[in-house]
């Protein structure tokens, strides 16, 4: 008698099923989130390592050594492209999200220790530091004391250095930032924080593996980012996006092994084993840590580095596409293979390009881009509306269709203005985030007309509008809602 309630192969024509309702992760059509280095093999190779490993736990490789092995191989590869020497010492994570939260949270341990009867820290960083950062400083109770940007997403070394204090547990950069791809001033900023003994963490989550390869892929020298600095106490590097690993994997580098030991959690004040963890989660997969160390030991810095070619081609190609379409702009000098694209203001209003129904027009065409909300930064400016492209090797073979649409859903858009979220609160009284209940949220959202059948709109950018117009803890509500209603039970 089986003890199946359904059939295996019925489960898994389901899962197929669902699988369709997504957008293509490989072949270069999503623009974001996927990273796809065009090699069947690696895809092969890292199922198959996933499979070699599934049984396994990697809380305790005092258990199953192969963990220890695992580990300790995948953080010296990304110690040796990162230039660590044998002072730096690290964790295999399960993403970036986590590497920056155990980053931020031994900042803290180690300031509160040095400072036992001090107040709260401060985090300071760039406004166009990973939203990882905000969740750690909310998590771990640091101020998050966030420096404006220019236009082109570039942050001034002195207006961060002028922030550092005292109660300053940590300095952040970006290597490059996630929204507009700027490489962040760490060569200059790391030696005034070196001084006054305040740490320095690189979130090089997105450039960590592709980054090192940069220089020699575009022939265009880079400024010092990672451990060459002297004043770079920790960097944070994600395999599951430029290191074509399965998600669920990324490394955190600490340098000195008494500093890294502060991201641990150690107990044995209860009745059970010994506690242990050097991450955020105890039971966890080693599958991905198995896929990402496979990856390395097959593709070799060698390897890394034809694939980086690949992107700085791809890239290059895109950003003269781009900037060969009248009423958009490439956001500055974006560097690595990921960009920002905005509205060209030196054009009339006619003819400019919203950046939001642009990437609503591209969709139409099959490519899926990334739009982001402008921002109100701490002093007043406004970063402007964009739409993110990161660019895998994978886009050089999409090159002609991708360039297609993106011309296309220019031309289909152009003129058309930036939709004024302002006009969808019309007739709203003041909202006040801590008295939306869910059910109200819901109802507001509804009545926005997102939300209907619990599913997203096709256009995003009229969503979007509604982020910027909203305030910010409003909008956080809202779509605390939304993704809440997504995953609901239904029916």
């Amino acid at each position: 008698m089986s003890a199946f309630e359904r059939q295996p192969a019925a489960v898994l024509e389901q899962l197929a099923a669902l699988r369709e309702l997504d957008p293509p992760t490989h072949g270069g059509h999503v623009l974001s989130y996927v990273y796809d280095s065009g090699l069947a093999e690696l895809d092969e190779l890292a199922a198959a390592a996933i499979r070699a490993v599934q049984p396994v736990n990697g809380l305790d490789p005092t258990t199953f050594a192969s963990v220890a092995v695992l580990e300790s191989e995948l953080v010296g590869f990304v110690r040796g492209i990162l230039h660590g020497d044998a002072d730096v010492v690290g964790t295999a994570t399960t993403g970036g999200t986590e590497s920056c939260l155990l980053a931020v949270k031994t900042a803290r341990e180690t300031w509160r220790a040095q400072n036992p009867d001090a107040g709260r820290p401060r985090l300071v960083a760039p406004t166009t530091v990973h939203a990882a950062f905000q969740k750690a400083a909310a998590y771990f109770d640091l101020e998050l004391d966030l420096v404006p940007v220019d236009a082109d997403g570039r942050v001034v070394a002195s207006e961060v250095i002028r922030r550092l204090g005292g109660d300053v547990a940590l300095v952040v950069l970006s290597a490059p930032s996630y929204p507009f791809a700027a490489l962040d001033p760490v060569g200059e900023v790391a030696p005034a924080a070196a001084e006054l003994g305040i740490p320095l963490h690189v979130d090089a989550c997105i450039g960590g593996l592709v980054l090192p390869f940069w220089a020699e892929a575009t022939g265009a020298d880079l400024p010092a980012w990672d451990f060459t600095v002297a004043g770079v106490t920790s960097v944070s590097a994600d395999l599951h996006k430029f290191g074509y690993a399965p998600k669920g994997a990324s490394v955190l580098l600490q340098r000195g092994r008494d500093r890294q030991r502060m991201q641990y959690f150690a107990t044995t004040r209860w009745p059970g084993y010994p506690v242990v963890n050097p991450t955020i989660l105890g039971s966890k997969s080693a599958g991905p840590l198995a896929a990402a160390w496979a990856i390395t030991q097959t593709l070799g810095t060698d390897g890394f580095a034809r694939l980086a070619a690949a992107c700085a081609r791809g890239t290059a190609a895109l950003v003269n596409v781009i900037g060969g379409i009248e009423g958009l702009r490439v956001v500055g000098d974006p560097v690595g293979p990921l960009l920002a694209v905005a509205a060209d203001e030196s054009v009339p209003e006619d003819r400019r390009v919203d950046p939001h129904h642009w990437a609503d027009a591209v969709r139409a065409h099959g490519f899926v881009l990334q739009l982001q909300p402008a921002l109100v930064q701490p002093d007043g400016t406004v970063l402007p509306p964009t739409t993110h492209l990161t660019i895998t090797p994978v886009t050089e073979a999409v090159l002609g269709d991708l360039g297609t649409a993106l011309v296309a859903g220019a031309d289909a858009v152009r003129g058309v203005p930036h939709i004024d979220g302002t006009a969808l609160l019309a007739g709203l009284p003041p909202l006040d985030p801590a008295h939306l209940d869910a059910d109200t949220a819901w109802a507001l959202l509804q009545g926005f007309g997102i939300g209907q059948g619990a599913e997203l709109p096709d256009a995003q950018a009229p969503l979007v509008a509604l982020i910027e117009a909203l305030p910010a803890p409003v909008a956080e509500r809202l779509l605390t809602e939304l993704l809440g209603r997504l995953v609901e039970p239904r029916g």
